[in-house]
């Protein structure tokens, strides 16, 4: 299906009503460029009208000079908090590795042998006191 709008011909007159259109246009934008270059408009009320507009302009640029100091410290901070993370990371899995291996009971036997402890072959008894309530 094909737009049959795209292929309506123009007549003249629309033609040069959008040539018209266009070069007014370029005219206004060469005149807005030419007024804000030259120092013509430039009067003392106008300039004073102006400052208030002026430091509203300088305040915002310091909230996002500010704004932008401000992310960069706290990328810097996260970076260093993730260094930070990951190193506490391994230290943890290598102290746990450490811990588990000197929990094996073959360990546990090396340490208490030194102490004169041996390890257990039969297994434990439970020792059961008899009732004397007769008293």
């Amino acid at each position: 299906m094909s737009n049959g709008y795209k292929k309506k011909e123009l007549s003249e007159e629309e033609q040069e009503a959008m040539r018209d259109a266009v070069e007014a246009k370029a005219d206004a934008s060469h005149d807005f460029l030419r007024s804000v270059l030259s120092l013509n408009g430039f009067s003392p009320s106008r300039v004073v009208a102006a400052v208030p507009f002026i430091g509203f302009l300088a305040l915002l640029a310091i909230a996002y000079i500010a704004n932008r100091h401000f992310a960069e410290d706290s990328v810097r901070e996260i970076d260093a908090l993730s260094r930070e993370v990951k190193y506490l990371s391994w230290e943890y899995k290598s102290l746990k590795a450490d811990l588990m291996l000197r929990s094996t009971q073959s360990e546990v036997l090396k340490k208490v042998d030194t102490l004169g402890l041996k390890a257990l072959t039969d297994p434990p008894k439970k020792i059961v006191l008899a009732d004397n309530s007769d008293n």
